[in-house]
This record gives C-alpha cells, structure tokens and sequence, in this order.
C-alpha cells in the first residue's frame, strides 16, 4: 500500500491500518509529553484516529506530513484535556476554601465532558442570574459533590436553608435558560418566587 497522498486514500481500510501501525507511538508520545500519563494518552491516540477516520479530508498535504499532523492534533487533544483537569482541580481548590474541608469532585470521562460543551456557556450566564448565597450552595453541592446536610454543617447554615438554596437555585437556573438569551446574546434574570 502506498504512502496516502490525500484524506480520501485514508478511506481505505487496509491504508488507514497501515498508518496507525506507523503513527500511533508517535502520536501517543506527543500526548504523554503534556499528561504525564499513558492511559490518558491513549485515549487520546484513540480519539486523534478517530477523528482521522472520521474526517479523513481534514489533513491537508500540501500543509505538512501525515505524522506531524497527528502529532499536533494529540498535542492539541491532550493540552484540552490537562486544562480541563486543571480546572477540575482549581474547582476543587475553590470548593475547599469555601468549606474549608477537602472536597472530592466527580471527573467527566472526555466524552460526557464534550457533549457538555455547547451547555456550560448558558450555564455559566445562568448562573450569574443567582444570589451569591445560591450560587455557592449549588456549586458545593454539584461541583463539589456534597449533600445538602454536609453543605449545612460545612457552612455553619440551618439544614432547611441549604435546601431552600439549593432548590430556588435550580428553580431559578431552569426559568432563567428556559427564558432564553435576550437580543444581546445574555440570560435574562428569572423572575421567580420565592
């Protein structure tokens, strides 16, 4: 089998074979090189091959070799996947000093993580719609994995207000995406009962 001199000779079962065989050390190197971790960065030579077999005509010959390309797009992959663990963990840090306990939080597997991605921005403005009280009560007990009982003991609140924060929270954040973006693109504030 020839060297593949476009993405559509990549259709080609026994070509696309072929360049796994020759590619994926380097591609998985590249990728261990940012995780500092051999199962992540095989999960990513998974998803770098992936999206090769899915989009074959993404590669550009005329811009640089086969193997550069899959180097780069597992570095990229991999550098995605370090910030969002970085974020995980700042998070967690956030989380600790507002109750100033350790927090364990949950980890997304990359494929939950990327069918979240088009919801965390109308998340992330919905959010801004609520008190501050709210606000925190939600994120320890979502981000940071704890009940509404350990939010209450952690932050010194009668166990009935962390519920009633938690709830109006989640009542106000779905009346809030519910309504949907204004003419400028932003949330407007939900306008709900107490």
């Amino acid at each position: 089998m020839a060297i593949p001199r476009s993405g559509s000779d990549l259709r080609d079962p026994r070509c696309f074979a072929r360049v796994f065989d020759e590619h994926a050390a380097g591609v998985q190197s590249s990728a261990q090189a940012v995780l500092r971790d051999p199962v992540r960065a095989q999960d990513v030579v998974q998803d770098v091959f992936l999206r090769l077999w899915r989009r074959p005509e993404a590669w550009d010959p005329a811009r640089g070799p086969l193997g550069a390309y899959l180097r780069l797009m597992a570095r990229s992959r991999a550098l995605d996947l370090w910030r969002e663990a970085d974020v995980r963990e700042r998070t967690r840090r956030r989380a600790q000093e507002e109750t100033g306990e350790e927090v364990v939080t949950v980890l997304d597997t990359p494929e939950i993580a990327a069918l979240r991605e088009a919801e965390r921005e109308t998340l992330r403005v919905a959010l801004a719609t609520l008190s501050e009280d709210q606000r925190r009560a939600i994120a320890l007990a979502y981000w940071g994995g704890l009940t509404a009982e350990q939010i209450a003991e952690r932050t010194g609140i009668p166990l009935g207000t962390a519920k009633s924060r938690i709830r109006l929270g989640l009542r106000r954040l779905r009346a809030a995406i519910a309504a949907g973006p204004d003419e400028g693109g932003a949330l407007a504030p939900a306008s709900v009962a107490a």
